[in-house]
């Protein structure tokens, strides 16, 4: 009896250990699928860009701002991705921002300049509504990180229906135009309402555009300085070498004093009038003189 109630309880105790394990390895398990759904949920895009409501319709745009390893590698692969979607690029500006140039002589005749700069690219990019999610995925694999990223879902429901409403009025409009006995201000109220059906129809355009496509303003910048080294010429030791020869100039000064005193000779032949009549002048001037003299010393 003592021995099957000892047999009973070890029974008992191997029991509940295996029934421990089971629920150990079940909670566990549960702990790993609730770690992979938090997981998925902070990797996944906002539910703004991928969000569908039935007879809701939505104008949905991105702005992002982030740091890559490489501006240019990663500009040619989001073209390239917008391309895939079905998107295109209406804007793309890919500049380097040089933060220093330094120029370093290295020999008389060679030189080093030392450029610092980063790169960057600000882009607009446009691809289909149904794709923004898919696209901001993407982008987000070449972030090393992440400044900021905005997206907005504007809801246009209600100005698609005044849209609409406004399209029948203008209509109804038309028709009453139309009824009117023809004169010059039937002519101007019909040429006004067709502008304004115009306006209407564009503005309708443009909204269908752009529930159809989202637009997304992409700006990426690389975080660490880039360094150029480009060899160049020794400015400095080249301007000393050709700054001042003195035989050089010499010889220019001889020539141009030559060419001075020709310029004057010329310039005198140009004005002989006036120096033949100040000869004439002078000479009549220097008669009188001594004409004056000689019946002076006469009375004498």
């Amino acid at each position: 009896m003592k021995t099957t109630y000892i047999k009973l309880s070890l029974s008992a105790v191997l029991l509940l250990g295996i029934y421990s394990c089971k629920k150990g390895e079940v909670a566990a398990t549960e702990v790993s699928a609730s770690d992979s759904t938090v997981a998925m949920v902070t990797d996944s895009v906002s539910s703004a860009a991928t969000m569908e409501v039935k007879d809701r319709q939505f104008i949905k745009t991105a702005d992002v701002n982030m740091e890559v390893k490489d501006v240019y590698e990663a500009t040619v692969s989001i073209e390239k991705t917008v391309q895939d979607l079905g998107g295109f690029v209406t804007h793309s500006n890919l500049q380097s921002s040089i933060l220093s140039e330094d120029t370093y002589n290295t020999s008389d005749n060679e030189a080093m300049l030392i450029k610092k700069y980063q790169t960057e690219n600000t882009m607009k990019v446009r691809v289909p509504t149904e794709k923004l999610g898919e696209l901001l995925t993407k982008i987000n694999d070449k972030k090393v990180f992440l400044n900021y990223r905005t997206i907005n879902a504007e809801d246009v429901t209600s100005n698609i229906k005044y849209a609409e409403m406004e399209g029948k009025r203008i209509k109804k409009t038309g028709e009453n135009i139309d009824q009117l006995k023809t004169n010059k201000d039937k002519v101007n109220l019909d040429n006004d309402n067709m502008a304004e059906g115009n306006l209407q129809q564009l503005a309708t355009m443009d909204t269908s555009d752009n529930i159809k496509y989202s637009t997304i303003d992409i700006y990426i910048k690389e975080p660490k300085l880039r360094i150029a080294e480009i060899a160049v010429t020794n400015t400095r030791n080249i301007d000393n070498q050709y700054k001042f020869n003195f035989i050089y100039d010499a010889k220019n000064a001889f020539v141009e004093g030559f060419y001075l005193i020709q310029k004057i000779a010329v310039g005198l032949i140009t004005i002989w009038p006036i120096v033949l009549i100040l000869g004439v002048v002078l000479y009549f001037l220097r008669k009188r003189k001594l004409t004056k003299s000689e019946h002076t010393k006469v009375q004498e």
